[in-house]
């Protein structure tokens, strides 16, 4: 996969005040933005807590973590929205799937999961016997099960539900859909479906993920179809930054000022009045603002904790259980062994379970591609605790990952150009609490096994557009709760006077 041309950024902002303040750099965030600016709102979008458009180490910018992306097709409410913007052609062709599909790796096998049907049954039964054809027919059954939910998403968008109210026509809605609690796991207690099983961590937010709709979906929507995105999570949220400018929103980003950062949130008495930037005398105020942030993130940008114990408490409610830890190597291109796929999925038989390993074409710090060489990213779940024990426990981590790849691709390690960790060698996550994909417990009434922050907070001109709203739907989710958040702000400034102009 080629990297995209980093997309050049316009300078900051020359207002003060706007009509909405988007605080965050996931997803959600810019697309809640871009579909507010369209609808005639003045956005300001403050990156605060944005990853970038990957980090630099050794020369390269390399990507934080593998990203793996459903078809557009398979997320019908954000398919309709990316029209609405005029990106869904754009996305949909810059998509493409990896070749030649996922591939398992098992201590004694090695498969390929073809797109064709009668060439992925024939690989499976050729490498597992009649084993295979028992994977095949259970894969086959798992791929079609986001379908069978696509009405469901389609209908019940309010999730999580807000008020006693809300609570209670979710559950009415919910229960015209009988089928989503009946949606079976990946059957089939073969080594082959069991790894397919683990692949469910990297594709959702959500660390327990019993529900049948938080534990079918994601994985079926990209088991169907595992795409990649040129420059990963990275490039999509680029793409829908560009668009909010393009419609003349701004932006305060690492990439058009010296201070981007939010210091903390401001306030007049009890009402949320904007943001203090650090490290500058700059306030940015707004009717509305959306925060596209993790939990903890916003929760330290309040300043008077006592004072607004509420939207603490409910912050309070996320914590992170695991996070993806991530090894990138720059290899020269001949250096891959043959038949090794752009995506991998590697049954590590250690504490690490999977390993899930993308090749990525190789960009220079400088913005060029580099044709010769890849990046081989590669990266597993651990434990949340491991960040507090310091440097040798990453870096023991780091040799564990890297063992893993010295065994799948020989000879390898001693012609690589750079070995690098995100969290060891990346300057804007040294130190900070930055988790660019963390498994989280939400402790929040769930609905359909797939939602949790409210999306409204006990300030009422705050709304939340994180992942963490809903974390069982995974990147489908962290768009749609972009799109909940800019539907809410529509209502608020409709029934109120946005601060003039």
């Amino acid at each position: 996969m080629t990297p995209p041309t980093r997309v050049k950024i316009a300078a900051g902002p020359s207002r003060h005040i706007y009509d909405v303040i988007v605080l965050g750099g996931q997803l959600g965030g810019p697309l809640a933005g871009a579909l507010l600016q369209k609808r005639g709102y003045r956005v300001l979008l403050i990156e605060h807590d944005g990853l970038g458009h990957g980090y630099d180490h050794g020369g390269y910018t390399l990507p934080w973590a593998p990203f793996v992306a459903p078809s557009l097709k398979a997320m019908p409410v954000v398919e309709e929205v990316l029209h609405e913007l005029g990106l869904n052609t754009t996305i949909q062709r810059a998509l493409r799937p990896h070749h030649p599909g996922l591939q398992l790796v098992l201590p004694r096998h090695r498969v390929d999961l073809h797109a064709d049907p009668a060439k992925r049954r024939a690989e499976l039964v050729r490498e597992f016997g009649e084993d295979g054809a028992k994977v095949d027919d259970a894969l086959s059954r798992f791929c079609t099960h986001h379908e069978q939910s696509n009405a469901f998403i389609q209908k019940v968008q309010d999730l999580p539900p807000t008020g006693l109210l809300g609570g209670w026509s979710a559950r009415r809605e919910i229960a015209k859909y009988p089928e989503i609690e009946a949606l079976p796991a990946l059957d089939g207690a073969t080594p082959a479906t069991q790894l397919l099983g683990r692949m469910l961590p990297f594709v959702t937010w959500l660390e327990n993920t019993d529900a049948p709709l938080a534990r079918t979906r994601p994985l079926s929507q990209v088991l169907h179809t595992p795409n990649r995105y040129p420059g990963g999570r990275e490039g999509l949220r680029e793409l829908l930054v560009k668009k909010l400018q393009d419609l003349g929103g701004h932006v305060l980003s690492r990439d058009t000022s010296d201070a981007w950062v939010v210091e903390q949130l401001v306030f007049d008495g009890d009402r949320l009045k904007g943001v203090q930037v650090l490290q500058s005398n700059n306030e940015y105020a707004s009717s509305a603002v959306v925060a596209a942030t993790d939990a903890g993130a916003l929760r330290r940008l309040v300043p008077d904790k006592k004072r607004h114990r509420a939207l603490v408490e409910m912050l309070d409610g996320v914590s992170t259980r695991r996070f993806l830890y991530a090894v990138n190597w720059v290899v020269p291109t001949e250096a891959l062994p043959r038949g090794m796929g752009e995506l991998l999925l590697l049954d590590t038989q250690d504490d690490l379970e999977a390993l899930l390993i993308q090749v990525h074409g190789a960009r220079k710090s400088s913005g060029e591609e580099d044709t010769q060489s890849r990046v081989v990213c590669a990266g597993a779940f651990v434990p949340a605790s491991v960040r507090d024990l310091g440097e040798p426990k990453l870096e023991a981590l780091r040799k564990q990952i890297e063992g893993h790849l010295d065994a799948l691709m020989p000879f390898a390690r001693s012609r690589a150009v750079l070995s690098s960790a995100p969290y060891l060698d990346a300057d804007s996550v040294r130190g900070s609490r930055l988790l660019p994909h963390p498994l989280l417990d939400v402790d929040a009434e769930r609905y359909a096994g797939v939602s949790g922050l409210s999306p409204k907070t006990p300030l009422k001109n705050l709304f939340v557009a994180s992942r963490e709203v809903l974390p069982g739907l995974g990147l489908e989710g962290e768009l749609m709760a972009g799109v909940r958040a800019a539907r809410l702000v529509h209502e608020l400034l409709n029934k109120s006077k946005p601060i003039r102009r």
